[in-house]
């Protein structure tokens, strides 16, 4: 998706070894759309070359504030005034430390002080030795940017080309980029804590066979980043599923409907919205076999009991912060047919003010899909399209609502 047109990004390097990290974030930033300015600090270049970026900037790159390209020899105001967000990636420890305390010694530093602050943002992307990561002068300077309306992205735990590990390494590059286009999201769900199911659940049958279904989850991951891109605090319990979790999301993995339900109402008690995306099993066997159940060559097929499951969204929109307006509940029904009347059905037997239909077949797995949203005075048709695009228009439908006190 090309989710930057018309964005112009200018993205400063500062010496670090994660500077190999920036040239398929520059790339990425590119092919979503965004033109690209690089500006490289003097240390950059012994790490990445200007001539690698400018390749894939396809802009000449900036080192120096006395660049005579500029004909007012203003650089660091011409190219902030052209920007719409500015992303140090990497941010070294001593960047920090001169941008917590006003430096201005060099063109990326100059850029940085005399950016509009009301205009053009600034984010960070730490990266750095664990140690230099967890010195309190370092922690002070982060925290100093913080107070002055710095963005300081988080840092990522792991090894390290100094061969220690820990915390400290530059987020990957699709982070950043999420949190770039995250920044241009209205924040709509500023202070709201959003609860999302996702994906299916999985019912024991003996310890290597279950009943399940063709639910992906990428629609609930889809809306659990779009939630966070909005604003809110966002908790996603996933079913068993194969997808990175979005950015800054918390995310809690279960497999089955009842371990689904145990971990929703741990987190309802603070939640002001909960998104049911998660397609959960309607029955279980009563007992799951402690053993793999053996055919026997009788071709007799052996009897299983089913139960039906817990309703999580009915359990939920029947509770008290639900009913005294605390929480508030959306469902989604995946059907194969007659989509409008049993998503009508559905939201009047749950007891939820929206009810999100869609077809589940045309949908598992795919990267697509077209929504229905069902309250109690009609319903609107979202056309197919992207499942992130939906999603952030089914979170802007939400909090629509909110803001106006919709039941």
């Amino acid at each position: 998706m090309k989710e930057l047109v018309s964005k112009h990004i200018l993205l400063g390097l500062t010496g670090g070894i994660a500077c190999y990290k920036s040239a398929e974030l520059c790339r990425l930033l590119i092919k979503s759309g965004a033109t690209v300015q690089v500006v490289m600090t003097q240390a950059t270049g012994q790490f990445i070359t200007p001539v690698t970026m400018q390749a894939l900037s396809h802009r000449k790159v900036y080192v120096s504030q006395w660049d005579a390209r500029e004909p007012n020899n203003m650089a660091h105001i011409n190219l902030s005034r052209e920007a719409d967000l500015c992303l140090i990636a990497p941010c070294s420890a001593d960047f920090i430390a001169k941008l917590a305390h006003g430096q201005a010694d060099d063109l990326l530093t100059l850029l940085c002080l005399a950016r509009p602050l009301d205009k053009l943002p600034l984010l960070i992307a730490p990266a750095m030795n664990v140690e230099m990561w967890k010195h309190p002068a370092t922690q002070r300077n982060v925290a100093q940017l913080a107070r002055d309306g710095t963005y300081v992205l988080g840092v990522s735990c792991g090894e390290q080309a100094c061969g220690e590990t820990g915390d400290g390494r530059m987020l990957e590059p699709a982070q950043l980029l999420d949190e770039v286009i995250a920044r241009f999201q209205p924040k709509s769900l500023a202070g709201q804590h959003v609860l999302i199911t996702a994906g299916p659940t999985y019912e024991a049958i003996d310890p290597v066979r279950g009943v399940t279904n063709l639910s992906s989850g990428k629609m609930g991951f889809a809306i659990a980043r779009a939630a966070r891109e909005a604003g809110a605090a966002v908790t996603l319990v996933a079913g068993p599923v194969s997808l990175t979790t979005p950015y800054g999301v918390q995310r809690i993995d279960v497999r089955s409907a009842e371990n689904m339900l145990e971990a929703v109402m741990q987190k309802a008690s603070t939640a002001s919205v909960l998104i049911a995306t998660a397609a959960v099993a309607d029955w279980r066997p009563m007992q799951a076999s402690e053993q793999k159940i053996k055919k026997d060559g009788s071709g007799q097929v052996p009897m299983l009991t089913f139960v039906e499951n817990p309703d999580i969204l009915a359990t939920l929109a029947q509770s008290a912060r639900a009913q005294n307006g605390e929480l508030f509940c959306v469902g989604f029904a995946a059907e194969s047919h007659d989509l409008l009347a049993h998503a009508q059905a559905k939201r009047v037997r749950k007891g939820v003010p929206l009810l999100v239909g869609n077809i589940g077949p045309a949908t598992f797995g795919q990267d697509d899909n077209a929504l229905l949203l069902v309250d109690e005075v009609g319903h609107l048709e979202l056309p197919r399209a992207s499942k992130i695009s939906l999603a952030r228009l089914l979170i802007a439908d939400i909090a629509r609502r909110i803001s106006s006190g919709a039941k």
